[in-house]
């Protein structure tokens, strides 16, 4: 089994930052990608960051220049910078992975719980 616990989370004002954190545990023989997604009511669910086996990352042009995206192979960790954070940003924000999985090697998708992120005067 695969579980991925997402932190991080929470209220703040337009402008300020928070670090989101998404750890993977369990069968794991290599993580092949990391990323985040959100989803804000009545929208459908984007692709905020990810990042893959080799290190490339991809941004949303909405929060380019603003998110970071990195990750800690080493404990199977992902972050999420968030920095001058608007209203606009307000979704519960995915952690998604793809793993190889020990024994088997197959591959699968896993998604995180959620963590709510709201942006807020």
């Amino acid at each position: 089994q695969v579980q991925l616990v997402e932190s991080g989370g929470g209220l703040v004002q337009p402008g300020g930052s928070l670090r989101l954190s998404c750890a993977a545990s369990g069968s794991i023989s290599s993580i092949n990608a990391m990323g985040w997604y959100r989803q804000a009511p009545g929208k459908e669910r984007e692709l905020v960051a990810g990042i893959t086996s080799d290190g490339s990352t991809n941004y949303a042009n909405a929060v380019k220049g603003r998110f970071t995206i990195s990750r800690d192979n080493a404990k199977n960790i992902v972050y999420l910078q968030m920095n001058s954070l608007k209203p606009d940003d307000t979704a519960v924000y995915y952690c998604n992975t793809e793993v190889t999985l020990r024994y088997s090697f197959r591959t699968m998708t896993s998604w995180g719980q959620g963590t709510q992120v709201t942006v807020s005067s």
